[in-house]
């Protein structure tokens, strides 16, 4: 699991919390499942709206991707990819063919498989960015769900205000319930920002960074298997794929060679 998804959730909550009670408010007035109600329910129906069935039903799996899977290890990816050089530099390219089934990424190993099978670089690397492009598309689906409930649920908090101060405003008579009444009338304005900045776009944000992550791992398996395609030196395609990592990891890695 990754940890700094549900652990960032929990933190935000905990000091949002803490901070009203230590102002003196009373943990129970943020207790309001009518408000729950209607902020909660009305983002969800207004963001299903937007969306395709299959695409609505893929929602818990999102969540599930967002705090369950890690970022890509890139510097283990390019030892994998400069191994499989050397072992092609050594024995050929349809040794490979043995080794596909320890390749545990069914994007790299479909890389390879059409290197093996001798594919045309052109073509291997045509049929592998229409595949990058289409999982992208598909993930932006992901992050546009949840972008949606976050731009909806703040709205929806002030139209379960308004609803909430109209109810007040018809029981003027009553002057002592006033005050409690109005508290109780902004506890779903609450929901809706809360909701909005704590969970919907920080989830959003999340499958974006790891779309944008595995989009960058994807095209720089695309580079290494090219070049492991083309015969080059497994330092040089080391070299070359270091290009995509941070420079500090790009050091750390180059360091511990030379020692």
């Amino acid at each position: 699991m990754e940890i700094m998804t549900p652990a960032g959730i929990l933190f935000a909550v905990i000091c949002l919390v803490g901070g009203f009670i230590l102002e003196g408010g009373e943990p129970q007035a943020l207790l309001q499942p009518t408000a729950f109600m209607i902020v909660f329910g009305g983002t969800i129906g207004a963001t299903v709206v937007a969306f395709s069935t299959s695409e609505v039903l893929s929602l818990p799996k999102l969540i599930k991707t967002a705090i369950t899977k890690k970022l890509p290890d890139f510097q283990e990816t390019i030892n994998l990819i400069v191994e499989l050089a050397e072992k092609a530099r050594r024995e050929g390219l349809l040794y490979l063919d043995s080794q596909l089934d320890t390749i545990d990424d069914p994007f790299l190993r479909k890389a390879m498989q059409l290197v093996v099978d001798g594919t045309d670089p052109e073509m291997v690397r045509s049929i592998l960015e229409t595949e990058i492009y289409s999982a992208y598309e598909r993930h932006q689906v992901g992050v546009n769900i949840f972008e949606s409930a976050g731009g909806y649920a703040p709205t929806m908090g002030i139209i379960g205000t308004v609803m909430g101060l109209v109810h007040v405003l018809a029981n003027l008579s009553d002057p002592d319930s006033l005050g409690p009444a109005i508290a109780m009338a902004f506890i779903a304005t609450l929901y809706g920002v809360g909701s909005a900045n704590i969970f919907w776009l920080p989830i959003g944000g999340k499958l974006k960074n790891l779309s944008k992550k595995e989009l960058l791992l994807r095209e720089m398996m695309i580079e290494g298997i090219l070049a492991l395609q083309a015969g080059y030196n497994p330092i040089i395609i080391r070299e070359r794929l270091n290009a995509f990592i941070k420079p500090n990891t790009n050091t750390a890695q180059t360091e511990e060679e030379e020692a």
